[in-house]
């Protein structure tokens, strides 16, 4: 069985200033922390190596963002829509992503720490080569996901809608995703090695093995 683990939450301040986004403009590197950024959309935004620290996005909408190498930590996301933003190569710490929408996110070859999904649209979002350590996915949904040649470390999926995920060259060793809903996954059933599964799922997977299972 899977031991329990916690995700530390983001530490952010309880006495927040309003900012702009664009003040990220202001600095000398792109620097943005300690403030609150709520009911905007931000558009065609294309940063490198941006860092973010103690923020909270709430009811923002990021339209075509590209933030690759980002570094952010200690960040809430609440109610936004990151659809197709771009966060590859970053370093996402202490990040808490709550009933948001990140179709599409490329978070490949990111390392994410202590980074939780809450009741989050997460489909066709690609995972390639990323790190996770830390990480969960409760009450979301992951359909069409990618997460080929990633790296699980302590990673839950609880209650998620995990069909048509790719999990190809990652190993699910330790992995619960007894709670969750699929009609197929892309994996190879080395993968699987040490997997935690309902008692439905061990039969819908032993069809692979071409086994006859009587009920």
């Amino acid at each position: 069985m899977t031991k329990s683990f916690k995700v530390e939450i983001p530490r952010i301040p309880s006495d927040l200033e309003k900012a702009n986004f664009q003040d990220i403009y202001y600095e000398e590197e792109p620097y943005l922390s300690n403030c609150i950024i709520t009911n905007v959309i931000i558009d065609n935004e294309e940063i490198d190596k941006a860092v973010l620290s103690k923020v909270i996005f709430r009811n923002v909408t990021f339209i075509h963002a590209h933030f690759k190498r980002i570094d952010m930590i200690d960040i809430v996301f609440e109610n936004c829509d990151l659809s197709n933003s771009c966060f590859s190569e970053g370093i996402i710490h202490r990040v808490t992503f709550k009933g948001c929408k990140l179709m599409g996110v490329d978070f490949s070859e990111a390392t994410l720490g202590n980074v939780s999904f809450e009741n989050c649209m997460v489909n066709l979002s690609d995972f390639v080569d990323a790190r996770l350590k830390q990480v969960i996915f409760n009450h979301s949904s992951l359909q069409g996901a990618n997460y080929f040649d990633c790296k699980f470390s302590k990673v839950k999926f609880d209650q998620c809608d995990i069909n048509e995920v790719d999990f190809s060259q990652t190993s699910l060793k330790g992995i619960d995703i007894s709670t969750c809903t699929f009609d197929r996954l892309n994996v190879a059933l080395e993968s699987l090695d040490g997997c935690v599964v309902s008692a439905q799922q061990a039969i819908g997977f032993s069809k692979l093995l071409g086994l006859l299972v009587k009920q």
